[in-house]
């Protein structure tokens, strides 16, 4: 079967890609393609692999990066999307994009296919994947692909890890996988009366000012503004795509209103007790009755301090989801340096995996976690903390690039460090200063 590698129009790339049953991600949609021309410097190109006839048979987007000397590299974010169970179609898709290559003299091609090489469910019992994954591994090998390794924490371009949820359950099975603590922090959270609404570009600001406490508070550093503007706007502008906002708040006078309830319960409780002749069991229970009602007494008067600084609301945390295809995306999170014994970060979360099922998303994926899990690494809190919700644990096959200069690349991969360390310290820099 004779195939060729032609250039789509934007909206026909994408009806292909959203529609893929296994290999459909935002980050090989034409959404990812323009913003990464807008915001990342590169130039997309919606390739596709077609037979004779015009029809479809695999695509993917290259961002071509330009390099000094006329030279160049190319990217494909989780892709091809393609069976890479058909040998011969990812033979075909390889060369022809090889060719592609050559004609815009990069120095290679690199891929990070969206294939998971082991799953472990919430019980951490490994799952048997429907595919060999040694046989696709030894097919990208046999045409030349060489293989990163399989890094542990986040050094490649896209995480290697990540957590995702099978929305397919229902969603009581959902719950139930979640950890006691995160079942007990939502209640509490919704205890509190804390609120979780969807927000609109103008909600940005906020966003952006949450991000900023996340980054300074972790040590590590994002993007300006007008990153997640552009972002935000361009995915909601593509009918196949969404971006949605989702803040999560307290509301101080509905807060003290409930907390000024629950200590109406306890003095009723205590005044209705005996006070003569108690009982062991009945003094416990009168030493905690006091205790609980001391330590409410504090909260509201903790509250209330807090309503006269930050007036009537709050905006504690906001999440940036990314919808494609059947699947949705946590892409960005930032949450608020005080006040997170009121777990608005939990309820934030519990409430867009239950808009996303409420859609028909069906892989909700919180994008990102890591595989070494020493108790030394800086990062293991943020894998506990996405571990808690009860999806499946996912490693992904990691990246491969197709050297097609072998001297240039050497010089790459030796001076991009040095110009990422670099870039981050001048963006650290500039973070503070705004901050």
């Amino acid at each position: 079967m004779a195939l060729t590698l032609i250039e789509l129009e934007k909206e026909k790339f994408d009806n292909y890609v959203k529609n893929h049953p296994t290999k459909s991600h935002f980050l090989q949609s034409a959404s990812w393609g323009e913003f990464a021309r807008a915001k990342k410097n590169v130039t997309p190109y919606y390739m596709a692999l077609v037979d004779e006839e015009q029809n479809i048979k695999g695509a993917s987007l290259l961002l071509l990066k330009k390099l000094p000397l006329g030279f160049s590299y190319l990217y494909s974010p989780r892709g091809f999307v393609i069976d890479f169970q058909k040998k011969e179609l990812v033979q075909q898709m390889t060369k022809l994009i090889k060719i592609f290559a050559k004609k815009k003299k990069a120095i290679f091609v690199r891929i990070d296919p969206d294939i998971i090489i082991k799953s472990y469910n919430y019980q951490e019992e490994e799952q048997q994947l429907s595919y060999n994954v040694e046989e696709i591994f030894k097919t990208l090998k046999d045409l030349g692909f060489k293989h990163k390794g399989f890094t542990k924490n986040f050094e490649t371009m896209q995480p290697r890890y990540s957590f995702r949820i099978d929305l397919n359950q229902e969603l009581k099975d959902i719950e139930d996988h979640f950890s006691k603590t995160t079942k007990q922090r939502i209640q509490k959270a919704l205890k509190l009366n804390t609120e979780v609404s969807i927000g609109t570009k103008e909600d940005i600001d906020e966003f952006y000012h949450l991000m900023n406490l996340t980054e300074n508070r972790k040590d590590f550093v994002s993007y300006q503004k007008d990153y997640y503007e552009t972002l935000y706007e361009i995915f909601n502008q593509n009918p196949n795509s969404h971006a949605t906002l989702f803040l999560g708040k307290v509301n101080f006078h509905k807060t003290i209103q409930s907390l000024t309830q629950n200590l109406e319960n306890l003095n009723s409780e205590i005044q209705n007790m005996p006070t003569e002749n108690l009982s062991k069991s009945a003094k416990g229970k009168l030493k905690e009755l006091t205790k609980q009602k001391e330590n409410v007494e504090k909260d509201i008067e903790k509250y209330q301090e807090y309503q006269k600084q930050y007036g009537d609301t709050i905006t504690l945390s906001a999440h940036m989801i990314i919808e494609y295809g059947d699947k949705a995306w946590v892409l960005y999170a930032g949450n608020h340096n005080i006040l997170s014994e009121t777990y608005v970060n939990y309820n934030t979360y519990y409430e867009h995996i239950k808009y996303a099922k409420e859609k028909g998303i069906q892989i909700y994926d919180q994008f990102g976690t890591i595989g070494d899990l020493r108790k030394d690494n800086p990062v293991l809190g943020l894998h506990e903390f996405k571990k808690k919700f009860g999806g499946d644990y996912v490693e992904f096959i990691g990246e491969f690039d197709f050297i097609i200069h072998p001297f240039f690349y050497f010089i790459f991969q030796k001076l991009i460090p040095l110009y990422h360390k670099k870039i981050k310290a001048r963006m650290k820099k500039k973070r503070k200063e705004s901050v």
